[in-house]
């Protein structure tokens, strides 16, 4: 199958959620936000968002199934299916706070073979897949040329519900913070990872992330030249909900401090 004409249609399916989003937001009220649970913010764009993106990607590849996170359809692919965030950063959209995007990876398999990311506000679409460079609104972009996590800007997510290994993280954060110019949370994994793909941050870590969180952002990483991998320095990072992603020349140095701490 050729990945190329899928992708380009991806995109146009991501601004078109993306505009929905936009549009929403400016007249977004309190009132619409739910409760999945502790911390786990979900309103209406989400629901309706993932269902304007799944009636479009029905179309383009009509045998595949869907791994959403709200949800919004239960059809399951043999080969293929789509891993859909609709809305990655609900809290920072709810609070009106400028950092979200939609998130699509292309999975056949067990094998994540294209991604895309649109970060809303910036109207800045990434996207990669198998074989082929990473690019951000048409050029290609690679990850950065930092040697060190001394010279790096690193970025993370803090837990918010599942706190159960926030001493550990804590530790790491306590590390980082001595070694390197910063860290930064922005609040949506998708955003942090396309960011490490284009070079504008080092490396980023985090953990209990779910598959729609990361999957395309992962590709986007591998394919610009970085690497993605488990708090073990293994590949399988997707749905183990723990992730690490580099410019590939801070890893070992990344490893060796999340290793202090976590440990499977």
């Amino acid at each position: 199958m050729q990945l190329n004409p899928i992708i380009n249609q991806v995109t146009e399916i991501v601004r078109h959620a993306g505009d929905f989003i936009r549009q929403e937001r400016k007249s977004f009220t309190p009132d619409k936000i739910e409760h999945k649970g502790l911390n786990d913010l979900v309103s209406y764009v989400d629901k309706a968002a993932e269902q304007l993106i799944v009636s479009a990607l029905q179309k383009v590849l009509p045998e595949a199934g869907f791994i959403t996170e709200e949800k919004t359809t239960s059809k399951v692919g043999s080969r293929y299916n789509w891993i859909i965030d609709p809305l990655d950063g609900t809290t920072n959209f709810i609070h009106g706070l400028p950092v979200f995007s939609v998130s699509i990876a292309l999975q056949e398999y067990d094998q994540l073979v294209g991604g895309v990311v649109y970060e809303v506000n910036q109207d800045e679409c990434f996207y990669a897949w198998k074989d082929a460079p990473a690019c951000l609104n048409g050029n290609e972009i690679k990850v950065s040329a930092s040697p060190a996590i001394s010279s790096s800007l690193i970025a993370t997510g803090f837990p918010y519900y599942d706190f159960t290994k926030q001493p550990q993280y804590i530790e790491v954060f306590k590390e980082l913070m001595k070694s390197c110019h910063g860290i930064r949370r922005l609040g949506s994994a998708a955003v942090d990872l396309a960011y490490t793909a284009c070079g504008r941050v080092d490396a980023f870590y985090e953990y209990n992330l779910n598959a729609w969180d990361v999957a395309a952002g992962i590709v986007i990483v591998r394919q610009a030249g970085g690497q993605a991998v488990n708090f073990s320095g293994g590949a399988d990072c997707w749905n183990v909900r723990e992730l690490l992603a580099t410019n590939g020349k801070v890893t070992g140095e990344m490893l060796s401090i999340i290793q202090q701490y976590f440990v499977r």
